[in-house]
């Protein structure tokens, strides 16, 4: 029997999985193995610290249902969700969109509504019209392109927050087409700043670590159309006090976008034109 020290160790561990027969599996979790080891060095991590990052992981597992994926807040505000997209969409053209984070927020199911359509139903308040085109980075109109869109309140709360509200299910949230023109227009009510769920042990970690927990006002999108790669993305309001400090580290700069009044509605609006890539452009190195 060998006799391991703190460093013998990792070597030991690494030995274990070198008949791993899937060559991304066994480089994944080697360098897992590897980085997890050197930061209980680096930090000369304890028996208790290490069972109370073990408690602290098995209540993020005992918070989350089908209404709430702790796990996923969880990366989300270490930043690391914001590192993968960054990784996975840094070969992209300059002329694309960027990419933000799909939140935890996200559905399947939402309904497809008629060019010009409210996704706000029975809330009533600052309205709101989106428009603007989907084309690709080379300025081609991109028509049937399918977007899907869903965004917070003017109270900061997605539909799944929403208590005792008549008509809840999937407010504020729709999925539209784009026309010949690659044009697309909906309504809706200005959204609003928020704080991430902080009742659980996300937030705790946010509260111990001097961290507020809110994101600045935004409207998710993903634009998907045959021969394309998807995006997904969110448009983020200028002037948000929480704008540069975003808790997901989200917002980018050039997904920043101003109110404009409209002078046929009287109302404010945004105007933003995606640009997609097509699927043989983009490669992830």
């Amino acid at each position: 029997m060998r006799n391991l020290d703190q460093n013998t160790i990792t070597d030991s561990a690494l030995e274990r999985i070198a008949q791993c027969s899937n060559p991304r599996l066994k480089e994944v979790m080697t360098a897992l193995i590897r980085h997890l080891h050197e930061f209980a060095r680096e930090v000369n991590l304890t028996p208790n610290e290490w069972m109370k990052g073990i408690e602290f992981l098995t209540a993020v597992g005992h918070i989350t249902d089908d209404k709430r994926q702790e796990f996923i807040l969880l990366s989300d505000t270490l930043g690391l969700s914001a590192l993968v997209d960054l990784l996975a969409n840094r070969g992209k053209s300059e002329a694309a969109t960027e990419s933000s984070l799909l939140g935890p927020f996200f559905r399947e199911g939402a309904p497809e509504l008629p060019a010009g359509a409210s996704i706000a139903r029975g809330i009533e308040r600052e309205p709101l019209l989106v428009h603007g085109r989907v084309t690709s980075t080379e300025g081609k109109a991109v028509s049937g392109a399918q977007i899907d869109v869903w965004q917070a309140s003017s109270s900061g709360q997605y539909d799944l927050q929403f208590d005792n509200f008549k008509g809840a299910e999937m407010n504020l949230r729709a999925r539209f087409r784009t026309d010949a023109q690659g044009r697309f227009n909906f309504a809706s009510v200005k959204p609003s700043s928020y704080p991430v769920p902080s009742d659980g042990p996300v937030g705790k970690m946010l509260n111990a670590l001097g961290r507020h927990p809110f994101r600045p006002a935004h409207i998710h999108f993903i634009i998907s159309a045959a021969g394309y790669q998807p995006l997904v993305t969110a448009l983020y309001i200028d002037g948000d006090k929480y704008i540069d400090s975003d808790v997901v580290f989200g917002s980018r700069e050039q997904l920043v976008v101003k109110y404009q009044r409209s002078s046929s509605a009287n109302v404010d609006s945004i105007e933003y034109n995606f640009a997609i890539e097509t699927e043989a452009l983009h490669s992830s190195p």
